[in-house]
């Protein structure tokens, strides 16, 4: 609203200092400081409120240092989060860019999945909250959205791919769905050359399948990291610190070109969204590290686990999540090791047997002794070094 509106004064009446709202830079820093403020002054309320009508945490007995002290400790805060991200949002970019629009109603979606799930935990007192079926339905849906807008909207400029020839097709004039691969030479990988589909308009139908995945493993990780207090706060801030970077030399052609990596133009509005996100997410750290005053729920896990992924597809870097989400992917590791070993040796031995003492993995080392703080804080370093190895892999081919 005020991007227009200072638009207007600068056009019309050259107002002095109006032509700042111009500058992505400016925009960004202002998005991310009254996230910040917000977060922190109203989280307080917020969380205040969540307290008087008893919206806490139903702990399960899992005999874990400090887990009765969490009992009844506020839970659905990442409200908190949303609302410290939008605001800015509303106020400060251009809803003229396609980007904006997807993230937006992204992350609304994905904050309306996780506020059921939560409100059937705590108000219908059933722990296990909404089937999974029906969130991964909901992350379909939103899967389908974003393939079907990246692919077919005129906004979204997108390099039609060069000819080439292979033994079965000849692949002309379509839509790019070029995606960054690290660790390669020529690092672009082309979607539509995988699957192989020719004379036809249903590639996108194969890049929703994989950006579909990607979004239920991101913010499925995301939801199992939220374990211990400040934990998947802390590493989300730092993953979208970095997809704030990408999205900045993705959108600037000369950046773009230096780092040779793909250019798409429009792409650095989203640097306003994610510095919002950013803000909200540190705001909201000042509530949730340990002890925590407030639990984000599923609310804040899933939204902020998959506005990750979505960030991610936009920018044309979702390959690169498991290197920069390594943090979540350990952690969704863990759970499949443990349940799939356990019900193997169950099925061959007659008793279950474990890798881990608990899973996921951050459990694990409470049993072991940890404390809490420690375990967060040396996971928020593997994060950084992961977040600082995703970075090198632009230029480390």
């Amino acid at each position: 609203m005020l991007y227009y509106f200072f638009e207007i004064l600068e056009k019309e009446f050259q107002l002095m200092g109006a032509s700042l709202f111009q500058y992505i830079s400016f925009r960004s820093a202002i998005s991310f400081i009254l996230a910040l403020l917000i977060s922190t002054i109203f989280g307080k309320k917020i969380i205040k409120y969540l307290r008087e009508k008893q919206i806490g945490e139903n702990i399960r007995n899992l005999n874990l240092p400090g887990e009765k002290a969490k009992k009844g400790t506020p839970t659905m805060g990442g409200v908190i989060i949303l609302l410290s991200t939008i605001i800015p949002i509303l106020l400060f970019t251009d809803f003229k860019n396609i980007y904006i629009v997807i993230l937006l109603v992204s992350f609304i979606w994905l904050a309306l999945i996780g506020f059921i799930d939560d409100y059937i935990k705590v108000f219908k007192n059933r722990k296990s909250g909404i089937n999974s079926w029906v969130k991964i339905i909901g992350q379909t849906i939103l899967g389908l959205f974003i393939g079907f807008t990246v692919y077919f909207h005129p906004g979204i400029e997108v390099k039609q791919s060069k000819d080439y020839n292979d033994e079965q097709n000849i692949i002309t004039n379509q839509k790019s769905l070029k995606t960054t691969i690290p660790f390669v030479k020529n690092n672009e990988l082309d979607y539509v050359r995988i699957f192989k589909i020719s004379k036809n308009n249903l590639n996108w139908i194969f890049y929703v399948l994989v950006i579909t995945f990607i979004i239920i493993a991101v913010s499925n990780g995301s939801n199992l990291t939220d374990g211990l207090d400040g934990l998947a706060a802390g590493t989300s801030a730092i993953v979208v610190f970095v997809l704030g970077i990408l999205a900045w030399v993705s959108g600037n052609f000369i950046f773009s070109d230096y780092l040779n990596i793909i250019y798409i133009p429009g792409i650095g509005e989203v640097l306003v969204f994610v510095s919002a996100l950013l803000g909200g997410l540190i705001g909201f750290l000042w509530y949730n590290t340990h002890p925590a005053q407030v639990f984000m729920g599923d609310t804040g896990s899933l939204s902020v686990g998959g506005i990750i992924a979505v960030i991610a597809i936009l920018v044309r870097k979702e390959l690169m999540l498991p290197i920069l989400c390594g943090v979540f992917l350990i952690e969704t590791m863990s759970v499949i090791m443990q349940v799939s070993f356990f019900k193997y040796t169950k099925r061959k031995y007659g008793t279950g047997k474990r890798i881990f003492l608990m899973s996921p993995i951050h459990h694990h080392f409470q049993r072991k002794g940890l404390s809490e703080t420690k375990i967060v804080t040396r996971f928020w370093i593997v994060s950084i070094l992961l977040a600082i190895l995703t970075l090198i892999t632009l230029k480390l081919r």
